[in-house]
């Protein structure tokens, strides 16, 4: 193991909350750095490696003071989603795009050897080549995406030999964590379907790629344990499945009526949306250059959820805020 230390903004996110664990169960030091929004009651508290912060990624000084003697920097922090961003643009502007450079600064100045951030496919906007590759143009809809894509550059000019930068643009994720989102596609259209026996298709037709959390936290793992020739300065696609939204759908319905099967039938309707992205990302540039090919299936993120939905572990699902980002800001109006 070339790293042992590991330092992650957003470690008590979505996608942290899966990390975190599987990071200390294969040995390594882990420290969770993030606001809190929705607690850390999730996170294996008791393990002895790992320490917990309550931090704000706006606050330079303690993420320099914090990450010294650490190893690896995880960037995973962020108001996520379009619509969470555009609940307070200003609190989402010095988050997702003043906040990085000084982060970066620090981190480099504190020691940190190995610098990886997740980035998003929705960078691209819309597109209808065939294959979207790392160097198809940026056309971000959103402010959300412009602001990932501008924070890619960033970090590639202070990356150096003694801190190296990579970027990782990661697919829709999708599946069961301790701090379940349900407001992802995957994970709204399998809630309304266990639980209201009707799934909403908003469009369609839209293209988009998808990742299974699971994959999410092998490719975090694959980027922190890799040779540094191969990934600093680099960008990666990480997508599995390109699907349209109507064709998730139908996956959705099948996979929770045999899972189910004493239910009634689940209908699909579908209304029109603004959401126009649509891409076709190609994540064979992972693949090649890092051996990295993802193994879960939409299917088995459906089943993961029909499984914690069976355990009682989802309550709910419809009216805690716990599992909606822009709700949960919105309570608490986050500043």
């Amino acid at each position: 193991m070339k790293f042992k230390s590991i330092f992650i903004t957003g470690g008590a996110g979505y996608c942290g909350s899966r990390i975190v664990p599987r990071l200390l169960d294969k040995g390594y030091k882990v420290t969770v750095y993030d606001i809190m929004y929705f607690g850390y009651d999730f996170l294996p508290k008791n393990n002895p490696n790992l320490n917990i912060i309550t931090g704000d990624i706006r606050d330079s000084k303690k993420i320099g003071d914090t990450c010294k003697g650490h190893d690896v920097f995880i960037s995973l922090a962020c108001i996520s989603n379009d619509t969470s961003f555009n609940l307070d643009e200003a609190l989402s502007t010095t988050i997702n795009l003043d906040a990085f450079e000084p982060m970066v600064k620090a981190a480099k100045s504190s020691g940190i050897k190995r610098f990886v951030y997740a980035s998003s496919s929705s960078v691209y906007g819309v597109s209808d080549k065939k294959d979207v590759k790392e160097n198809h143009p940026l056309v971000p809809l959103t402010l959300y995406n412009k602001y990932k894509g501008l924070c890619e550059p960033i970090l590639k000019n202070y990356s150096d030999n003694n801190f190296e930068g990579v970027t990782f643009r990661p697919a829709t994720v999708c599946g069961y964590a301790p701090r379940l989102r349900l407001d992802l596609s995957v994970n709204i259209l399998t809630n309304f379907a266990i639980n209201k026996n009707k799934i909403v298709v908003f469009g369609g037709k839209q293209l988009r790629p998808n990742l299974h959390i699971e994959d999410y936290c092998g490719v975090v793992e694959c980027l922190i344990n890799a040779p540094s020739d191969k990934i600093k300065d680099q960008i990666f696609n990480v997508g599995y499945q390109n699907l349209s939204i109507a064709e998730i759908a139908k996956k959705v319905k099948k996979v929770v009526e045999n899972y189910f099967p004493d239910k009634k039938k689940i209908e699909i309707e579908t209304t029109p949306s603004d959401d126009n992205r649509s891409y076709h990302i190609n994540s064979d540039k992972i693949k090649n250059v890092l051996g990295f090919v993802p193994k879960l299936t939409i299917e088995d993120a459906v089943r993961d959820l029909c499984v914690a939905f069976k355990e009682n572990k989802i309550p709910n699902s419809f009216e805690d805020d716990f599992y909606f980002n822009l709700k949960r800001l919105k309570r608490i109006n986050a500043k």
